[in-house]
């Protein structure tokens, strides 16, 4: 029988909080939580007869009692082969297929279904989130779904399309003056507030193990197997971070024998972790210019894990690519003639992988946001 204790710890502090309180960060350091809870293994031959969404790896997600009333069907992306290379092959996971149109879903769920908890339990007014577009809209297409009060703080001149979703969903909208790190501070202040509970996907490690579903799907399209490589795109890192308990989750449980390489992907703009990998540094150097890029979902300069996301690539032999602005724009046209129209954050991993030396095996990109959220990169 698992034990379904749950509770926040600071992977530095080794501090604990138990999830049922609003803290959101560590009270000693003031960095993002991690989760501890017992999960177990998921049964490959039992997962012909589940539901068609995320929530049929159960045995891996942290207990969720009310993901029945929040869930949209999120989940199970279709997995698409995009071409053959000189040494292996490349596929791309259709994530842009959720919900909201972004993978973002995949953790927002899971925070909604903590926030709805909480509110049921008393104490909750109003669920506060920051993003770039994405997060924003999947918080806040959730937090309808389960009937809470959400306020959204964006970057000033956030794609207008992705403005107009955030609000239909009946979300009230913050822009904030400046860039993507100064919408953040905002709504940390005021994720301060009593009563508030801040649905953030870089702080609240909820969302990570929403995000390690990805992974998951991949192990059971393949039959048990894992890709040899594994692309994903890194601002804030909530998708490599997720893929990287979902590695060390089967591969500690024993089912599968291979452990892909995580290859992760910057823009050449705003390239922090890039730069600090290749470095050999362990954390972050001294904050450089933030350049303008099409790659706005990305445009992190300074992201909370960065230890761990600079930890998890080196642990799987993998590294940091970046990409141009000309790059982007030429990717996101080449998958539309494929017949995928992308956003321009979602084709940075197409754009490096084309650009980079092939790997062997087989590669899977995600393509993580849908082009109607922001047009055509010009």
């Amino acid at each position: 029988m698992l034990i379904t204790m749950t509770s926040y710890v600071c992977p530095r502090c080794q501090v604990h909080s138990p999830t049922d309180t609003l803290t959101w960060r560590c009270p000693k350091c003031g960095g993002p939580w991690d989760l501890e809870f017992a999960s177990g293994p998921v049964s490959l031959p039992s997962l012909a007869s589940r539901q068609n969404s995320l929530w049929r790896y159960e045995e891996a997600l942290p207990p969720m009692p009310y993901a029945p009333e929040v869930t949209l069907g999120e989940g199970r992306t279709p997995l698409v082969p995009l071409g053959e290379r000189e040494e292996g092959s490349v596929s791309a996971k259709l994530d842009f297929l959720m919900p909201t149109l972004s993978f973002k879903d995949r953790g927002a769920v899971m925070l909604a279904a903590h926030a709805l908890r909480l509110a049921r339990n008393g104490g909750l007014d109003r669920v506060v989130a920051d993003s770039s577009g994405n997060a924003g809209t999947a918080i806040a297409a959730y937090g309808a779904r389960a009937g809470l009060d959400c306020l959204v703080y964006v970057p000033e001149g956030t794609s207008p399309k992705k403005l107009e979703q955030i609000r239909a969903h009946g979300a009230r909208v913050v822009e904030v003056p400046g860039d993507r790190e100064a919408t953040a501070r905002a709504a940390r202040a005021a994720a301060d507030e009593s009563g508030t509970f801040y649905a953030s996907h870089v702080y609240n490690p909820y969302f990570l193990h929403g995000t390690k579903t990805y992974v998951y799907e991949l192990w059971e399209e393949l039959g048990g197997r894992l890709p040899d490589t594994i692309v994903v795109p890194v601002g804030n890192g909530t998708l490599l971070l997720g893929a990287a308990l979902a590695l060390d989750e089967l591969h500690r449980h024993g089912l599968t024998d291979n452990r892909p390489a995580l290859v992760a992907v910057q823009a050449e703009a705003v390239s922090p972790l890039a730069a600090a990998f290749h470095a050999g540094a362990d954390e972050l150097g001294a904050p450089a210019p933030v350049r303008p890029t099409l790659a706005e979902g990305i445009a992190i300069p300074a992201p909370p894990r960065a230890h761990q996301i600079l930890r998890a690539v080196r642990a799987t032999g993998g590294t940091f690519l970046t990409v141009t602005e000309d790059q982007i724009r030429t990717a996101q046209r080449d998958l539309a003639r494929r017949g995928l129209f992308v956003e321009s954050t979602g084709v940075a991993c197409w754009a490096a992988v084309q650009a980079a030396p092939p790997r062997p095996g087989l590669t899977v990109v995600p393509l993580c946001g849908a082009g109607a959220k922001t047009g055509l990169a010009v």
